[in-house]
């Protein structure tokens, strides 16, 4: 059973830096799409970056420039490096892979922007 592990949540102030990591377990198959997805209280969940095996990646409008994903495919771990962060990216982020027709999620990590 694939399971996906998040870590570096936590609490910043506003104009600050986290990097989120999150790896996968239980599989010997490379994960195809994996990316990292938000849901802030009384919002619905929404895509914040994608990238794929081949490295071509995809960022809501709203954290262009300043959210960085990379994965290692040789882990199956995919990161998103966020800076100049904002009260407005406050929320639990989620770790998501797909593979084999099956989409997987991490429990995921608050994170909190004060301002």
């Amino acid at each position: 059973q694939v399971q996906l592990v998040e870590s570096g949540g936590g609490l910043v102030q506003a104009g600050g830096s986290l990097r989120l990591s999150c790896a996968a377990s239980g599989t010997i198959f490379r994960l195809n799409a994996m990316g990292w997805y938000r849901q802030a209280p009384g919002k619905q969940r929404e895509l914040v970056a994608v990238v794929s095996t081949g490295s071509s990646t995809n960022y809501a409008d709203s954290v262009k420039g300043r959210f960085t994903i990379s994965r290692d495919n040789g882990k199956n771990a995919v990161y998103l490096q966020m800076n100049s962060l904002k009260p407005e990216d406050t929320g639990v982020y989620y770790c998501y892979g797909s593979g084999l027709g099956s989409d997987y999620w991490g429990q995921g990590t608050q994170v909190t922007v004060s301002s």
